[in-house]
């Protein structure tokens, strides 16, 4: 139960704003955060501000060498608390071989050594650590062969976003190499379709079901266009496109003279590696639900299927999981549910699951729906490149209304431009996307001023920041042609905080170690209510 604090509570409401993927970079040709006009987060900056960490160990992941990502950033912002993520619970849980150990593992290997069938895992192909991690594929089918499983199908989603944007070759090279050692030792191990994450199975929050379809049918029934090899797929789409980056390379199927070499059938058992939850709850539910109608599925092969983890609690997608999720509760949406505050949540398509699900710690719905309203803008199923200014704008009209309108007191919006575009690699692009949202900052800053409210404007992850990649040496890669590489994955870089309250400005305490989990606390504070003794510590001074 919240315990009332009056010392910094506000007249007005508090509005909270994500710019995602907004990090503080170098300062560079490569920073499109600095390079873009933004007078409204330059004026709130130099109001009140701070810099947080938002990767790493400061939002629950193995080290600091891993980036952040919405699902953590979100999860941090929105329960105030650190928990240990999914890459880490994973990679605990293959070292000390628990994984192995549960049920649904045995259940996996008992199916297809009773029916004689493969093992098909599915999932992205690479070391981001933010939806999967090429290791923890490596060591299972290390430990299938050792389990007696002679037959396995991998099914690759090519990355080029959280790593560098044409690094698919390297990812499938490594693999391919460990299924040939599994191969000369008496396995049936090989690859059997594949394709971009961005044009391949992975959508989420349905914004686009062809791309789980297309997925879907390659994997499955083996429908695609067939290539010899993974290597040869890859090669092929580049050179028949040149410039293509990974995410978007088609969906493909491995063949032999025989036929499509990995298709689904009767007895199989399936495995989906990926460990983040919002781009595997389509496919998980098209490969499960027996009145699924998002596309038409053809024979449905009754197979065993399992995920990394549970990607949905509330509505238990998949039943089957190898390793718990965090158990994420008394989040600030539920605390302050329970204090009877209204509130207010809006995004567009591609991050609405962020500022709701995430943000709730992984729960699916409101906590009280005469309390809660949750808006969501449909995403434009266009390039994001070509259209940098995404919803922002609706949102922010939304917003404004919500605002006038005067019936909740804590609002959050995610503005989801700096990451959708920052993922392209197109940094003129991403420049104008920054600014877009800045355009917005501006028309919010004026409306919670009237109200004499707060403005916490913060971001959940770099991305924008660096849109180049470096050499171990400082210096900008070079493409053959001697432009800068792009980079298309999320930076380590801190991100802003910056506060508006009526009053003169104030100064914002923190370590240089503070993590985007304490924007929950300050929130709480501007709301007139006391944190819970284990949330990160608040941003606002005690006296």
């Amino acid at each position: 139960m919240l315990k009332p604090l009056s010392r910094w509570k506000v007249k007005g409401p508090v509005l909270t704003v994500v710019m995602d993927g907004v990090g503080i970079g170098q300062k560079d040709e490569s920073d499109a955060v600095w390079l873009a006009r933004t007078p409204t987060l330059d004026r709130l900056m130099a109001h009140s501000s701070i810099a947080l960490r938002a990767h790493g160990q400061a939002v629950g992941l193995p080290s600091d060498k891993d980036m952040g990502n919405s699902e953590v950033g979100h999860n941090a912002l929105g329960s105030g608390r650190i928990f240990d993520q999914g890459a880490t619970r994973v990679q605990d849980a293959i070292r000390t071989g628990e994984i192995f150990e549960g049920r649904v593992w045995k259940e996996a290997i008992k199916r297809v050594l009773d029916a004689n069938e493969a093992l098909h895992f599915v999932g992205l192909l690479s070391d981001g650590n933010v939806h999967s991690h090429i290791d923890h594929l490596i060591a299972m089918l290390a430990r299938a062969r050792e389990d007696g499983v002679t037959r396995a199908r991998v099914h690759v989603l090519l990355d080029g976003r959280d790593v560098a944007e044409t690094s698919a070759l390297e990812y499938v090279a490594r693999l391919e190499s460990v299924l040939e050692t599994h191969r000369a030792a008496g396995a049936d191990y090989c690859i059997a379709s594949g394709g971009g994450r961005m044009t391949t199975t992975m959508d989420r929050y349905e914004a686009d079901w062809s791309i789980v379809e297309r997925g879907y049918h390659a994997h499955v029934h083996g429908v695609g266009r067939t290539f010899r090899s993974a290597t040869e797929a890859v090669e092929a789409f580049r050179r028949e496109e040149p410039g293509i980056i990974d995410q978007y390379l088609p969906e493909f199927v491995i063949a032999d003279g025989e036929g499509p070499v990995g298709k689904m059938r009767d007895g199989a058992s399936v495995i989906f590696f990926n460990f983040r939850g919002d781009r595997a709850i389509e496919f998980t539910r098209a490969m499960t639900e027996s009145d699924f109608g998002a596309f038409e599925r053809g024979d449905a092969p009754n197979v065993f299927y399992a995920g990394m983890m549970q990607y949905d609690g509330d509505l238990q997608l998949p039943k089957q999981f190898l390793v718990s999720p965090p158990s994420i509760d008394e989040t600030s949406g539920e605390l302050l549910a329970r204090a009877g505050v209204p509130q207010f949540a809006c995004s567009e398509t591609q991050k609405f699951g962020h500022v709701t699900y995430f943000w709730n710690g992984n729960r699916s719905g409101a906590f009280d729906e005469s309390l809660e309203r949750y808006v969501e803008v449909e995403s434009d199923l266009v390039p994001f490149d070509e259209r940098p200014w995404m919803k922002a704008a609706e949102i922010t009209d939304i917003t404004l209304a919500a605002l006038a309108e005067g019936a909740e007191r804590s609002l959050r919006i995610n503005f989801a431009n700096g990451d959708m575009v920052g993922h392209t690699g197109h940094r003129d692009a991403t420049i104008l996307a920054v600014e877009t949202v800045d355009l917005q900052l501006a028309r919010l800053w004026r409306a919670v001023q009237k109200l004499e409210g707060a403005l916490l404007v913060t971001a959940d992850h770099g991305n924008a920041d660096q849109m180049y990649e470096f050499e171990k040496s400082g210096e900008v890669s070079l493409r053959e042609d001697g432009s800068p590489k792009p980079k298309t994955s999320h930076s380590l870089n801190q991100v802003p905080f910056a506060l508006w309250i009526p009053g003169q400005p104030i100064r914002l305490v923190g370590d240089g170690t503070s993590s985007i989990a304490s924007v929950a606390t300050t929130t709480l504070e501007l709301l007139g209510f006391e944190a819970p003794s284990d949330y990160e510590p608040s941003l606002l001074p005690k006296d």
